[in-house]
């Protein structure tokens, strides 16, 4: 699986409404905005996994949040269960994350794009919810007898379904949700 397909996951959950909105936002058209999705959730994907990595208190926060993630049950269909940031994770710990991580996140796509920093963010503030819909749900495909056909099962620690203990593990169990796994 690669990093794409968790972008397509993305952009197929979104939808054409708001995709349409975002380029509007953009001052772009679809597939610009498209463009700057899939620029954002890479960086997004990036930090996640630097944070998940890391020996401090941002790091352990992330390796929680990914377990709540992983554990999460049952999966949510579709954006409009979140209600906006409401939902089954709004107050989890993985929204608090992606939060977090939208700043620099924002700063790093305005860099690389040239679009304002503020705009990057109000993206990420629209795709939060719909990034929160693709994790849980690929994180329920590890489930035992609840594994997708795109879910992964080669490298997986520990039994399909089991949330690894190190931090280590749960950098490989973000790899395999985002489908870039590490190497």
């Amino acid at each position: 699986m690669s990093e794409s397909s968790f972008q397509d996951d993305v952009l197929g959950e979104l939808g054409a409404d708001r995709l349409t909105e975002i380029a509007g936002l953009l001052g772009t058209d679809t597939s610009g905005a498209r463009e700057t999705v899939a620029e954002t959730l890479g960086v997004m994907a990036g930090d996640l996994t630097q944070r998940v990595d890391a020996d401090d208190a941002d790091g352990a926060e992330a390796r929680q949040a990914l377990a709540e993630v992983a554990e999460a049950e049952p999966p949510l269909e579709g954006v409009a269960t979140f209600g906006g940031l409401g939902g089954l994770l709004s107050g989890g710990m993985m929204a608090g994350v992606l939060a977090k991580v939208s700043k620099p996140v924002a700063a790093a796509v305005s860099k690389r794009t040239g679009i304002p920093a503020a705009t990057i963010s109000r993206v990420i503030e629209m795709l939060i919810p719909v990034i929160l819909a693709v994790l849980a749900r690929r994180a329920s495909g590890r489930a035992p007898g609840g594994r997708s056909a795109g879910a992964p099962s080669a490298g997986a620690p520990g039994a399909p379904g089991a949330a690894p203990a190190a931090g280590g593990g749960l950098g490989d169990l973000l790899g395999e949700i985002l489908g870039g796994g590490k190497k």
